[in-house]
């Protein structure tokens, strides 16, 4: 196939629209392989960002503009060389320094690269970065965020990151439809709810601690703190957990359905819980209660 079959077919028209993003006048030294690369960062301001809705996953939808089109800005928030197809979030593919987990990612880049190529297969970290190229871009950080220290918290990233790229494919399925690219969104959805599942584990069960976290998402836009992983537990459990065993899955959605009430209990008397987390987990307690009821559980929050 071609390769501009895989390609955002609105990236070329804008950018000769307007500049989505730039090249920072300073190269970044990878970690992994020392070789330096350019820094893309995105234009902020201009009527880029023109806010839409958010959705039940607490994703901003940004409405296109005239002289921009439609822009993604979470495809900007992964470093990712183009050398040795290492890449994180940029933060930690600045700090990551100990040599145990740059050793395991050099060590894992030829079947990191074959991985992503089988989705992705030819994705371009040397230009200007598309859609398609970002959600290759993400696949690689979730690869390499299997081989860093748990100090890093790699469980709860790898979490966000399976959501996002699941957010990108759906983008992707809707610019080049029928590539699958909606069964591979669904994919990355139970690997969401797996991960971010397994941080609330590792968490209480101090395996992992989520303290080095300085913002968790899911989005680039809020912060929605460790309510906001509580509540993607519960939403991401209702629409994308298993449904073969029934009993089972009642009995965790009435887990997750006290989780949410609890949320509530704080949120009416704290004046830090974002408004928009309160509204989307009313709805989803609602969901929750009405699925429970029709098969006759009832429980006391």
């Amino acid at each position: 196939m071609a390769f501009s079959y895989y390609r955002d077919p609105s990236a070329d028209g804008e950018q000769k629209k307007g500049s989505i993003s730039y090249w920072a006048k300073e190269k970044f030294r990878c970690p992994f392989c020392g070789k330096e690369f350019d820094q893309e960062v995105m234009h902020k301001g201009g009527g880029r960002m023109i806010a839409g809705n958010l959705t039940d996953e607490l994703h901003r939808i940004f409405e296109p503009s005239k002289k921009f089109g439609r822009i993604y800005p979470l495809i900007y928030d992964i470093g990712c060389c183009p050398k040795c197809h290492g890449a994180l979030l940029w933060k930690d593919l600045s700090d990551i320094h100990d040599a145990p987990s740059i050793q395991r990612i050099n060590s894992d880049e030829e079947s990191r690269k074959q991985k992503v190529e089988n989705i992705f297969p030819y994705y371009n970290l040397k230009h200007q970065r598309t859609l398609y190229d970002g959600a290759a871009m993400y696949y690689l950080a979730l690869l390499c965020y299997e081989q860093v220290d748990t100090g890093y918290a790699p469980t709860f990233k790898r979490g966000m990151i399976c959501l996002r790229l699941a957010w990108l494919c759906k983008d992707l399925d809707k610019v080049c439809p029928d590539h699958n690219f909606s069964e591979v969104a669904e994919i990355f959805y139970r690997k969401a709810l797996f991960f971010y599942q397994q941080t609330l584990i590792n968490e209480t069960g101090r395996i992992e601690s989520i303290e080095v976290v300085n913002n968790f998402g899911p989005d680039t836009d809020k912060n929605y703190g460790y309510d906001g992983v509580i509540y993607l537990c519960s939403l991401l459990e209702y629409k994308y957990g298993q449904k073969q065993n029934e009993e089972l899955r009642l009995k965790k959605l009435d887990e997750y359905k006290k989780a949410i009430a609890r949320i509530f209990g704080l949120g009416k008397s704290s004046k830090n819980k974002p408004g928009p987390l309160l509204e989307v987990a009313r709805s989803l307690y609602d969901k929750l209660s009405a699925e429970l009821s029709s098969n006759n559980i009832f429980s006391d929050d």
